[in-house]
């Protein structure tokens, strides 16, 4: 199994305006599970502490093969919801490992 882990730094400033970020992104990531095949979890989260050095918000998500994490970033449904994702973010850090 690979865990396929990306952060990122809102361009939002404020509480509420990150908060309606990270849904956003959430709403677009996380119903890939039932359409990507592979794709065993993806759970998006925001940064709860250390706000002035954390990212601000990261999806884990954990894919049967590497194979299946290439497949989930070829797939229209990621890329179309990549998008949106972009939308939002200022920064991107990511990294992906066997588990």
């Amino acid at each position: 199994m690979i865990r396929h882990i990306v952060t990122w730094k809102l361009k939002a400033q404020d509480d509420a305006a990150k908060a309606a970020a990270v849904a956003a992104i959430a709403k677009v990531l996380e119903p890939l599970v039932d359409v990507v095949p592979g794709i065993r979890s993806l759970d998006v989260r925001q940064n709860v502490a250390y706000f002035e050095k954390n990212w601000d918000v990261l999806v884990i998500g954990d894919y049967e093969s590497l194979d299946a994490l290439d497949a989930y970033q070829l797939h229209p449904d990621h890329k179309a919801a990549a998008a949106v994702v972009r939308e939002h973010v200022t920064e991107r850090s990511s990294i992906d490992f066997e588990v």
